[in-house]
């Protein structure tokens, strides 16, 4: 296709574009309905087995809070292995232990990797596999917040937050995919979006968060449009504001009260909150769930 520069009215009109493929859905596809229950298990077998979490699974930005805390969801759920990407782990290094302590059936590595870079991801995929033998799940966890009035924010501040928190996401996405399409095995991915990408924060400004938010939004429409006929699922969830070490601290007293006031359930949510639908999104209980956003945020996107 000539590039943008110098294409002509003729090159247009003699240009042709890629198809996506969709699914048949039939069963010799990676999109057919799934098996029955078993006939043999009891009720509380088919409770556990429905939200089962199989296979093994990649948390970028796996040394944070919310990550932690939803990779041990998946472990309690049934997950094999586990690999944390991060760039630093040490500031986390007592609750990654806790993870290997908790869980000693469960494999779980920690593998320094800036999820902005393609090649970077790449290796640390390949590691992934070598050490655990599959990727079945990516939740992309990785990513950054900041609080300047737009008229005053630095051309770097806004390609910084678009850079980690949109790309990162989708070269996690696409590296993780590769391996999942090799394997011929379909898979989960997992965007952690925001109630910003839904509404305007407030009282901080954060209009590049926001954005970079958003645009996970239709970046996950689009994958799982395009991703469907390999078997890979892709959605989101929308987090309100947690309780985190982010948000706390005496100089965010007045945004935590005003946070809190502006939300129908009166408070802050709390890291655990958002396990129910992570653990969903991963097992068998939502293998019907393509191109879904989840908002988790106890209905402040009412207002």
């Amino acid at each position: 296709m000539p590039s943008p520069s110098n294409t002509t009215q003729d090159d247009l009109r003699a240009r042709s574009i890629p198809h996506m493929t969709l699914s048949t859905g039939d069963t010799s596809s990676m999109t057919g309905p799934p098996p029955p229950m078993p006939h043999y298990l009891t009720s509380e077998g088919r409770a556990i087995k429905r939200f089962a979490v199989e296979g093994n699974a990649i948390f970028t930005g796996g040394a944070g809070t919310l990550a932690l805390v939803n990779a041990r969801a998946l472990l309690e759920h049934g997950l094999s292995g586990l690999a944390l990407f991060d760039l630093d782990h040490s500031k986390s290094a007592q609750e990654i232990q806790a993870l290997k302590a908790d869980f000693p059936n469960a494999r779980v590595l920690s593998i320094k990797v800036d999820a902005t870079n393609a090649e970077q991801l790449a290796s640390a995929v390949k590691l992934t596999v070598s050490e655990l033998g599959s990727v079945d799940i990516l939740c992309c966890f990785a990513g950054v917040v900041g609080c300047t009035h737009a008229i005053d924010m630095a051309p770097s501040e806004w390609k910084s937050r678009l850079e980690i928190n949109t790309t990162g996401s989708f070269l996690s996405a696409q590296a993780a995919a590769r391996q999942m399409i090799a394997q011929n095995t379909g898979g989960s991915i997992l965007f952690l979006a925001s109630i910003s990408a839904h509404r305007t924060n407030y009282p901080q400004p954060q209009a590049a968060y926001n954005a970079s938010k958003a645009a996970l939004l239709s970046l996950k429409y689009s994958l799982a449009a395009e991703w469907a006929v390999h078997g890979i699922r892709v959605n989101s969830v929308s987090p309100g504001y947690m309780d985190t070490v982010l948000n706390e601290g005496s100089g965010l007293e007045e945004a935590r009260r005003t946070w809190g006031e502006r939300n129908p359930m009166g408070r802050m949510g709390v890291p655990e909150e958002l396990t129910g639908v992570v653990v969903l999104l991963c097992s068998q209980a939502g293998g019907y769930v393509n191109g879904a956003d989840l908002v988790v945020d106890g209905g402040q996107c009412c207002f």
